[in-house]
């Protein structure tokens, strides 16, 4: 008991204010720990079919298969994205980065990370995993804020000629978001390991022990 309530202190030294400490105390009536909420979380998400990697029991970090929105020039692209929990969350806002390149003005091109304030500024632990995805990152993709950019050229160019922004857009979900997410060197990569690995087939094999006459 003793441990548990020192666990309890630990977490809530995360939070910062008052009302987020009066959400803590409201949650721990429901549920038994902060982990208890990432399993639920996590469990929404798949419940709600989304494909969900989760490589360690601690749910602490998870991808998730995310697919543009229809009817904008993401449409068709298909996004792995990745998920890191950390201990105070729902207190503390999770941390958001696309795997596979997207052209976004909000969307830094080399580490994936996204720029959006419902989760960098103004989370709140009533926001949950399905939010992220249903919500948040369709409408992120939806509306670019070029204003705030984290990618300079695409909000450049959103702002100069939004019709070559489009066409960009499109260019790199052709290229990197439409092969299960995985991009064209990730592909090549797979390929190599296949012909090294001796998993392909050719009219010309010779069957062991036979010479050609």
């Amino acid at each position: 008991m003793l441990e548990a309530l020192m666990r309890q202190e630990e977490l809530l030294a995360y939070i910062d204010s008052e009302e987020e400490k009066k959400f803590w105390f409201l949650g721990a009536t429901k549920m038994s720990s902060p982990s208890k909420r990432r399993e639920m979380d996590v469990m929404k998400l798949m419940m709600s079919d989304y494909i969900v990697d989760t490589p360690n029991d601690r749910l602490n970090e998870i991808s998730v298969e995310f697919h543009g929105p229809k009817e904008s020039a993401y449409e068709g692209g298909v996004w792995k994205v990745r998920v890191e929990l950390p201990e105070a969350y729902p207190y503390k806002s999770p941390s958001i980065g696309f795997v596979n390149k997207i052209f976004h003005p909000n969307v830094d091109e080399l580490s994936g990370s996204v720029c959006l304030d419902v989760i960098n500024q103004s989370w709140s632990p009533m926001f949950d995993l399905l939010n992220i995805f249903e919500v948040f990152l369709p409408q992120l993709l939806l509306y670019p804020n070029p204003s705030d950019p984290l990618n300079g050229d695409a909000a450049s160019l959103m702002m100069k000629d939004k019709k070559e922004y489009e066409e960009k857009v499109k260019e790199y979900c052709e290229r990197y978001a439409k092969n299960n997410g995985k991009s064209a060197a990730e592909e090549d990569e797979s390929g190599e390991e296949d012909i090294s690995d001796g998993n392909y087939s050719s009219s010309d094999d010779e069957i062991p022990g036979h010479a050609d006459l």
